[in-house]
């Protein structure tokens, strides 16, 4: 167990107890490999959700090796290689010794899933260390650290809204899509039971010439989609990603998931390419979508597909806004794909 947190002892120049926090997300809009300077390269488009994450707390103990970093709840790995990473880094940039201490996780985000919960650990015990040194960890170098750490990253350390293309074992961003994906409201669900997923251990799919120009068509919808604003053109290229998934993952419920999609009349559907979590898309600005939401929870639990959460992707419009007020109404349609955008409590249905 790790002790009550307090500052560092005498001597330790700017060393402090540190605190972080990252968010997670909801699977992927679009994964697959993608040419980068005619390099095929695998990449990945999250879908954001606000709400859960993964927070972090670091004590130095100065005088201990940079290696000698415990972590509670035990068994986190990653997160204890990142923190040790971090010492490092974070060290050098202040002029001060490395020293190794105490990482405490806390948070709500399920593992196994596919919605980043290693990252999202990851990236808070990164910013912890950070803070604990008073240093500020740019993006690309949490992003840099977190592959080291993990291997594959997802690209969680992006704070702001625009979607990107992420390659995910490189740690940087292939394209930058847009300014914001379109408003989306989400009915999450979970597939094969909700058992975890070790994302390493899924069979490498073989990719060819004719697969990458798959992907590429979808990764062009994807822009145009964001350009303009058009929901339904995401939930096309979230659904085509999503079933070329199914080639290495092979939900059995996948196609029922579809079909009351179809019957809801959702946009399409979104599944985590490396976990469980699902979700049905719906444009949260047509008529009666109380009435779909409803329609489509009822079919997925009548299924047997457990439901999660109902979100939205633009935390500026509430769930309860959505459906209690003037969806209906295209004239209350936010101008453009990204309206203003503040933090917002993610309720459950």
């Amino acid at each position: 167990m790790i002790s009550t947190f307090r500052r560092a002892a005498p001597g330790a120049g700017a060393l402090r107890a540190g605190t972080g926090f990252a968010p997670c997300h909801h699977g992927e809009v679009l994964q697959g490999v993608f040419l980068d300077g005619g390099v095929p390269r695998p990449g990945l488009v999250t879908l954001p959700m606000a709400g859960p994450g993964s927070r972090a707390a670091f004590v130095p103990r100065p005088g201990t090796a940079p290696e000698a970093v415990t972590v509670s709840p035990a068994g986190r790995s990653k997160a204890t290689r990142a923190a040790v990473l971090a010492v490092t880094e974070c060290a050098r940039t202040a002029g001060l010794p490395p020293c190794g201490g105490e990482l405490r996780l806390t948070g709500g985000v399920p593992v196994g899933l596919g919605m980043g919960s290693s990252t999202s650990d990851v990236l808070a015990a990164l910013r912890a260390v950070a803070d604990a040194y008073a240093v500020r960890m740019t993006p690309g170098t949490a992003a840099r650290l977190a592959v080291l750490a993990e291997t594959a990253s997802d690209p969680l350390m992006l704070d702001d809204a625009r979607p990107v293309l992420f390659a995910q074992r490189e740690g940087r961003v292939l394209e930058v899509l847009g300014r914001a994906l379109p408003p989306l409201l989400v009915v999450g669900c979970t597939l094969g039971g909700g058992r975890p997923v070790d994302t390493l251990s899924l069979p490498a799919a073989d990719v060819g010439d004719s697969e990458v120009r798959a992907w590429e068509r979808l990764r062009g919808l994807l822009r145009r989609a964001v350009a303009t604003g058009d929901a339904a053109l995401v939930g096309e290229v979230a659904t085509a990603s999503a079933r070329r998934g199914q080639l290495v993952l092979g939900h059995p419920e996948f196609d029922d998931l579809c079909a009351i999609a179809r019957r809801a009349g959702a946009v399409g559907v979104q599944i985590a390419h490396s976990g469980a979590v699902a979700g049905v898309l719906f444009d949260p600005w047509v008529p009666d979508l109380r009435t779909r939401v409803r329609r489509c929870v009822h079919d997925l639990q009548a299924d047997g597909i457990p439901t999660t959460r109902t979100f939205t992707t633009t935390p500026a419009v509430t769930v309860k806004e959505l459906l209690d007020g003037p969806a209906h109404r295209r004239g209350d349609r936010p101008a453009g794909p990204d309206p203003a955008r503040r933090p917002a409590r993610v309720p459950a249905l």
